[in-house]
């Protein structure tokens, strides 16, 4: 016998004839345009995969033939011919001539942004901040080898201590006490009087005793006052901003075994209009002179 349908005395509304302990199902079926829209979106799916490579076996590529990687290489061609003579113009003109003009500014900020996040962010941070251990913050003004564009230009692309050009950046400095130019305790005093350069409270006598031997050893590259040598590429040491960590252990350790941070030169791997978008992005970033 066909199940006898009732209505729900409350609501009105049909039922489907279920009842589980006393509780009884309402017939609620989906509205007519929500089912036709399902529907459609089964039919629109099955053209789908018979058109394009829908359906996961090697080789299938629909009935178009059309696939994403198949087209990358002609909308690669296509945005290289509509850069093109953008970047031609930044190769012909200096970063400070691009700065100062404010179309190639524009669109040297945006691709220097990209390449610098694609080529330095690894090692000098996303915004530019550096990182403890040889990173040098690109975000601040205290700049080993200069802040200014034709300075920071230059540093791009010679590297710096990597070995690939003749006119790269970089001076090594000395193990004094690997080399036995000081002993031990010699060290340690110098590092003391360093420390006191930037206002640190340091035992007075290890001071005294320190001055002497950093003015024959280190006052020739980072001046008598610690206020560095940009033309060697010595730090400052009379500030609070520190490569290698300002501790007194990470100083001792700077004295005694020295350090050798090492950028690649990006001439030859990038083209000259990204090193010029990259030099303005990074004096944009904050501390450009």
């Amino acid at each position: 016998m066909p199940t006898k349908i009732e209505k729900d005395s409350i609501t009105g509304q049909e039922t489907t004839g279920h009842e589980w302990d006393g509780l009884k199902e309402l017939n609620t079926p989906l509205p007519k345009w929500w089912l036709y829209t399902f529907y459609a979106t089964i039919v629109f799916a099955a053209v789908w995969v018979v058109l394009y490579p829908a359906i996961p076996v090697q080789g299938w590529t629909g009935l178009t033939g059309w696939t994403a990687r198949g087209a990358l290489p002609a909308q690669m061609d296509a945005e290289r011919a509509r850069q093109a003579p953008m970047l031609a113009r930044l190769r012909e003109v200096s970063a400070e001539q691009i700065a100062a003009d404010p179309e190639l500014r524009g669109f040297a900020l945006a691709g220097g942004r990209v390449g610098f996040a694609n080529n330095c962010a690894g090692c000098h941070g996303a915004g530019g901040q550096g990182a403890t251990g040889g990173f040098p913050s690109l975000a601040d003004d205290d700049w080993l080898w200069g802040g200014s564009f034709e300075a920071i230009h230059t540093t791009i692309s010679h590297g710096v201590r990597a070995g690939e050009s003749d006119e790269e950046r970089g001076i090594a400095m000395p193990a004094f006490l690997t080399t036995g130019m000081l002993t031990q305790a010699q060290v340690n005093d110098t590092a003391d009087f360093v420390l006191s350069l930037s206002g640190r409270n340091v035992e007075p006598a290890a001071v005294e005793r320190g001055r002497e031997l950093y003015a024959e050893n280190c006052a020739s590259c980072h001046g008598d006052g610690g206020e560095g040598n940009r033309d060697m590429g010595a730090p400052r040491l009379n500030d609070q901003i520190w490569l290698y960590g300002g501790d007194r252990a990470s100083v001792v350790r700077s004295i005694a075994y020295s350090r050798a941070g090492v950028m690649p030169a990006w001439r030859g791997r990038l083209d000259p209009a990204m090193i010029n978008m990259i030099t303005v992005y990074v004096h944009a970033l904050g501390g450009g002179e």
